[in-house]
């Protein structure tokens, strides 16, 4: 690395030791333990796991558990690219350096495994139920967390691209998951 890379790249730091700093200031002003809103997003991620604790079939645990995490991870990283390009906001945090904790990790990973699960049970075909689970977060979920001010989309942003994301997401965890269910079945037959 050269001088002035060294340089570009030290001053890249520093801004983002900055916005770290201005973020925990801002979580602490306005988003802290004494905010209804804490405790709403507090009780977003802890309703979801403990439903899911008491739910889940145990039998197809780490499929259904796998498609989660290729959800969660998906939606995690999604969000920090929509957060980092100032496509949408979380103005209320759990923590504040992850923005959309409760959501990525626990409301909407838990919600969709619970419907893939139940179409798993009940042989139903996934891809509708998917759509439908992507039209109650575009727009019944994400306009109520708008209107509770949880949530703000900006630029070019509306609910209908909020819908084909999680469409998108959804469709692409599936095939992750279906992925690597071939790829064990090829390695034990």
């Amino acid at each position: 690395m050269d001088s002035q890379q060294r340089e570009y790249f030290q001053e890249i730091i520093s801004i983002q030791e900055k916005f770290t700093k201005e973020s925990e200031q801002y979580w602490q002003l306005y988003s802290n333990l004494g905010t209804w809103q804490f405790w709403v997003i507090l009780l977003m991620l802890l309703v979801p796991l403990i439903i899911l604790y008491f739910v889940i079939d145990r039998e197809k645990i780490f499929l259904i558990g796998f498609f989660g995490f290729a959800v969660h991870v998906l939606f995690f990283y999604t969000d920090a690219i929509g957060i980092r390009y100032g496509l949408w906001g979380y103005p209320y945090q759990m923590v504040p350096f992850l923005p959309s904790f409760s959501i990525d990790a626990s409301i909407v990973p838990i919600s969709i495994m619970l419907v893939y699960q139940w179409t798993l049970k009940h042989n139903k075909n996934f891809f509708v139920y998917l759509l439908i689970t992507s039209l109650v977060f575009g727009f019944a979920f994400k306009p109520l967390l708008t209107s509770l001010g949880l949530f703000e989309s900006y630029k070019w942003i509306n609910f209908f691209l909020i819908f084909l994301i999680y469409v998108v997401l959804f469709l692409l965890a599936y095939l992750i998951t279906k992925i690597f269910v071939v790829m064990h079945k090829r390695h034990n037959d």
